[in-house]
């Protein structure tokens, strides 16, 4: 099925019919507003820290339609909003979110911010967000033994779309999990593809697709038509990271931002991107709007 025009996507499921109920708000977003604007750690800028409930508001006040989370478990087994690793920017100290305490995690403040703003819980955050916010759920597979009975209990199964690597450790606790949470797994090659491909015990949904040049096997233009033949949305990545690795051949929110958006945003649009992941989600947004004639929903501030 072709996936170049907003008519055709609009009756268009991704996923398999069995789980269509739990995917009913994911579907319900790409065929309303594809491609979906994705905002990486939520928007941190000014006195907001990324990776905290207020981020997450302020992606959506500027136009998200996903907010991507990462998590980390305390020594005591609670879960908060951080990506590990990043300790040392955050609070200018040389701590290891994973191996405080719940209590000492809580004590910590951001060091650039005048708020008294700590770290997010997630259950704080779950709580907050209940109801149509899409969450990509990142850098949590280490903890899913106890974080997927951990987010049963906020019954979110239709937001919570969740993200690992291609590797059979973590698609196993996928499977043996009753609750069958949106699956969208990081797939470098076409062999990581073929590994979860039409897996009955996964509710996959979609691939973020990985490519760092274009003669990548997964930067064939004709390889996202394939997949949607398959049923599997693609995410593409706009985002830069700091180690300067692209991570979809250069079509990304530097070029957009700093250059001309057509040669970024603008290819991913036309290469089929169904969510596109950015730190730029206002204009992105509004270059969503120029392009595609498609208004962001409004949403309701909490």
């Amino acid at each position: 099925m072709s996936q170049s025009t907003t008519t055709t996507r609009e009756y268009y499921l991704f996923g398999q019919p069995q789980y269509k109920q739990i995917n009913a708000l994911l579907n319900t977003a790409l065929a309303e507003r594809s491609p979906l604007i994705a905002v990486h750690r939520g928007t941190g800028l000014g006195n907001i820290p990324e990776n905290t409930g207020d981020a997450v508001e302020t992606a959506l006040v500027e136009g998200a339609d996903m907010v991507e989370i990462d998590i980390v478990e305390s020594a005591d087994g609670d879960f908060f909003l951080f990506h590990d690793g990043m300790e040392r920017l955050a609070f200018d100290r040389d701590v290891d979110l994973r191996a405080l305490s719940t209590a000492e995690i809580r004590a910590l403040r951001y060091r650039w911010v005048r708020a008294d703003a700590g770290v997010s819980e997630l259950a704080d955050v779950l709580e907050r967000f209940r109801g149509d916010v899409l969450f990509n759920v990142d850098r949590s597979w280490w903890y899913w033994d106890r974080l997927l009975p951990f987010a049963d209990r906020f019954d979110l199964a239709e937001q919570l779309v969740f993200k690992s690597p291609v590797e059979e450790v973590w698609l196993e606790k996928l499977r043996r999990h009753p609750v069958k949470y949106p699956f969208i797994p990081m797939v470098r090659t076409r062999a990581d593809i073929d590994a979860v491909l039409d897996d009955p015990d996964l509710n996959l949904v979609g691939v973020e697709l990985l490519a760092r040049s274009a003669t990548d096997e997964l930067a064939r233009p004709e390889l996202i038509g394939e997949l949607h033949d398959a049923g599997l949305a693609c995410l593409l990545d706009a985002i830069n990271l700091s180690d300067g690795v692209p991570l979809f051949h250069g079509r990304d929110d530097h070029t957009s931002v700093l250059g001309d958006p057509a040669d970024g945003w603008g290819w991913l649009i036309a290469h089929g991107a169904d969510i596109i992941q950015t730190d730029w989600p206002g204009l992105l947004r509004r270059y969503r709007e120029e392009r595609t004639g498609i208004v962001p929903r409004v949403h309701r501030r909490r």
